[in-house]
């Protein structure tokens, strides 16, 4: 199964990494681990914390007419 989702601003950014890690199987400590990063920062992510670099990226795609979407794609999906 497909799912699209169009992305806005960082906390749908958060809203759907947060979904793929579920759909993954994944805890956030899991992630983290295989990302090499803390815990708190998958949780960061997750939540749309605001970070200056962030916050200036969906700036940029705003001022330019720019769009972002996701695809998740579940493990049972044959391709």
């Amino acid at each position: 199964m497909k799912y699209h989702a169009k992305i806005r601003e960082p906390e749908a950014l958060g809203r759907v990494l947060q979904q793929a890690r579920l759909l993954s199987g994944f805890s956030q400590r899991e992630l983290a681990q295989q990302l090499d990063v803390s815990q708190r920062y998958i949780w960061e992510l997750e939540s749309g914390k605001p970070s200056i670099a962030m916050n200036r990226l969906f700036a940029a795609m705003r001022a330019t007419g720019m769009s972002l979407s996701a695809e998740i794609t579940t493990k049972d999906q044959d391709d």
